[in-house]
């Protein structure tokens, strides 16, 4: 019975040792291809490491920055029900007439505010009439409507989250009237908020040219307005694809180097792209808008509340167009914080974010070891 059960096995266990070692020859092929076709994988990762840059495990998905720390201790109290660091906060922006951080400012309490108005209620009751108050009660209004909508397409939203949207954009259209009687006379800030207002209703193009008016007299550069802008005449929302580019290159014409201004023709283009090809983000014409947004940042002040915004959009296209130490110089500039165009149109933010990182480190590293071998060589 042993001889036999010899005899029978033996055949087998040779055979499914047959078929491991075409498995185990397999994975050290396929191994050993891999290493030959990314030789530079390995610089790459560490150079990733050495720049101090983080997996995208670690990377933050809704801010495009680190906040302020002035700003970051706001909304801690603000949360916590405590409503004068954020009055101190717009009442500094005021006394400076900064109205880029203020909008900035605006919007990150805003959004607190549209969740739990508590704090923002003992404000208005401390202070009657109070401009900055009267600012975070109309754009918090607006934050409020499109939380009630909801984040899902139009087929997936309720009627129900359509009725609620609208009445409260139109009660955000009298909160903003307060808040621009109550506003210093040069402020454009609580114009911006109508800008949203206006996409969300639909109101008619002239109104939007009226809105665009007011800001544009009190701050012709100002960026989130114009982000905002843009927003309204892309084709997607109440403009088309002409319209939207039209207006990103009046933006950008003439406007001051470090306004960040010649960021909106590539957002322009990046809102209208449908196409599955890296060439229509490679012709002159893109190559000449990416180094007009180059030659803004670099003049930007660098507390420009929206610099980091415009250095991912840049790394983004500077991937696109294989220009990559000058791409993996952005990425490392807002590495950690992907909560920006393009990354927060992707569906996995960080993980976009880190592949275009990496494969700009690996082909910077190739280039450079090329480039090292052409001058041995000569």
């Amino acid at each position: 019975m042993i001889i036999l059960l010899w005899v029978v096995l033996t055949p087998l266990a040779l055979g499914l040792l047959a078929v491991a070692l075409v498995f185990l020859k397999a994975i050290v092929q396929g191994f050993a291809k891999g290493l030959r076709a990314d030789p530079y994988a390995a610089e790459a990762a560490a150079r990733v490491h050495a720049l101090g840059m983080l997996d995208a495990e670690r990377q933050h998905t809704d801010l495009a920055a680190p906040l302020p720390p002035a700003l970051t201790v706001a909304l801690a109290a603000a949360r916590a029900g405590e409503w004068e660091p954020a009055a101190d906060l717009l009442d500094a922006t005021a006394a400076a007439r900064d109205w880029e951080r203020r909008t900035f400012l605006t919007e990150q309490l805003a959004d607190v505010a549209a969740d739990d108005d508590t704090w923002l209620r003992a404000w208005e009751e401390a202070r009657p009439g109070d401009p900055g108050a009267a600012l975070l009660r109309a754009r918090g209004t607006v934050f409020l409507a499109w939380n009630v909508r909801g984040g899902k397409r139009a087929a997936e939203t309720t009627g129900e989250q359509f009725e609620g949207f609208r009445r409260v954009l139109a009660r955000s259209r009298e909160e903003h009237v307060r808040a621009v009687a109550l506003a210093p006379v040069d402020d454009p800030s609580p114009y911006v908020g109508e800008i949203w207002t206006a996409l969300g209703l639909g109101l008619p193009h002239e109104e939007m040219r009226r809105i665009w008016r007011e800001i544009t007299d009190r701050a012709p550069h100002h960026y989130e307005a114009t982000f905002s802008a843009l927003q309204f005449w892309c084709g997607k929302w109440r403009g088309s694809e002409e319209q939207a580019r039209a207006f990103a290159v009046r933006a950008a014409a003439g406007a001051p180097a470090g306004s960040l201004m010649t960021a909106f023709p590539l957002i322009a283009h990046f809102e209208h792209d449908e196409s599955d090809s890296t060439d229509v983000d490679r012709t002159p014409e893109m190559f000449a808008a990416v180094d007009a947004a180059l030659a803004d940042v670099a003049a930007a002040d660098p507390g420009h509340p929206r610099l980091a915004e415009v250095r991912h959009l840049l790394a983004y296209y500077l991937y696109l167009q294989d220009r990559w130490d000058e791409a993996l110089e952005q990425f490392r500039l807002v590495d950690g914080y992907v909560g920006a165009l393009p990354w927060r149109y992707k569906g996995d933010p960080a993980a976009e974010f880190c592949r275009m990182r990496d494969e700009s480190a690996q082909h910077a590293a190739a280039a450079a070891d090329g480039a090292g071998a052409g001058r041995e060589a000569g």
